[in-house]
């Protein structure tokens, strides 16, 4: 197995000992990084969360778009791997680094509707848009009551959504079979991990994120037993590389943010959240406050690799929402 080397982690501002790289990564100013994980499936890294680009016979399959204003360098990026047109999207969650290029990306494809039919110059989408797929939770959170603005336009939202009551949602485009498998409750409650069974790849949204402690958004349906669980599943799905350990195979996975990882990864990740999930918990029933088990540094043997003390998501906001999540249980 090929290894990052220190300046690729660097200039993906991430902090890593190791992880997969199956291409050339294009680090130059302003360009997107791009990681050929498969011979039909690519990661784009660089325009928010990562993104995950499937290539076939029936076009272009894109599980999330990435933010609003790196659009265009994302199309850009798509149109130098492949001359076929943006068919399908799968959302993993509602984070304006997942969904913020909905709208361009979804007006510059052809839909669903229009595979076999030929394209015609000037109207390229021959009247079938784009396939948004997300969560229904996801759709409700980027659109609004009658009566309240909605933070996305009409163009971005999803098309068609899981329900609350569905667990997987299975298709076939491209000669290869692909499940969206809702994690419930973990991020927040309209995670979906996408599956490409034949291109064995799992994109997992920020059910896992190598760069950070996970980020639970308690407000929105988060929570710590949730993410350990679909940390679990993550790990029951992903096929490790043995018994031939020395050969590059299994299951390679996309994170939200972050290296291309396998199943050991997963594991790692897991076991640091049930740690710090235990000892979080064995404070709360010696009856430490909040700030208590803040300043007992419950996230310690791990902090170095996963926290922060500023920006959008810090260590004291995850310790918080672990925090949240346990009292809550004792409710």
């Amino acid at each position: 197995m090929q290894r990052i080397a220190t300046v690729v982690a660097v200039a993906l501002g991430i902090s890593c000992t190791a992880g997969i790289l199956t291409a050339q990564l294009n680090t130059s100013s302003g360009d997107l990084g791009v990681y050929q994980v498969r011979n039909n499936f690519y990661m784009l890294v660089g325009a928010g969360a990562n993104i995950g680009v499937q290539i076939g016979s029936d076009g272009v399959i894109l599980v999330d778009t990435g933010s609003a204003g790196t659009s265009s360098k994302v199309l850009d990026a798509i149109k130098k791997l492949t001359p076929l047109p943006i068919r399908y999207i799968i959302n993993t969650s509602a984070g304006a680094d997942h969904v913020g290029g909905n709208e361009a990306l979804a007006k510059a494809g052809v839909g669903i509707g229009a595979i076999g039919v030929p394209l015609v110059p000037g109207n390229e989408r021959n009247g079938a848009g784009v396939t948004i797929q997300a969560a229904i939770e996801v759709l409700n959170r980027m659109s609004a009551p009658s009566d309240k603005v909605s933070p996305y336009p009409v163009a971005a939202w999803p098309t068609e959504t899981l329900a609350e009551s569905d667990k997987i949602k299975s298709m076939a485009l491209n000669d290869d079979g692909i499940q969206l498998i809702r994690a419930p409750g973990a991020h927040s409650d309209g995670d979906l991990i996408v599956l490409f069974r034949r291109a064995d790849v799992i994109v997992t949204g920020d059910t896992l994120d190598l760069t950070r402690f996970p980020v639970i958004d308690v407000e929105n349906g988060g929570s710590v037993q949730g993410e350990i669980a679909a940390l679990n599943h993550l790990i029951e799905l992903a096929i490790p590389p043995t018994p031939l350990v020395w050969r590059e195979g299994g299951t390679f996975v996309v994170p939200a943010n972050g290296y291309v990882c396998e199943n050991s990864e997963i594991v790692e990740y897991r076991d640091m959240m049930v740690v710090v999930r235990d000892t979080i918990r064995d404070l709360i029933k010696q009856g430490k406050t909040l700030e208590q088990i803040k300043q007992a540094n419950p996230t310690l043997p791990y902090r170095a690799r996963y926290g922060s003390d500023s920006g959008a998501w810090t260590t004291d906001m995850f310790v918080e929402s672990v925090y949240k999540g346990l009292v809550s249980e004792k409710r």
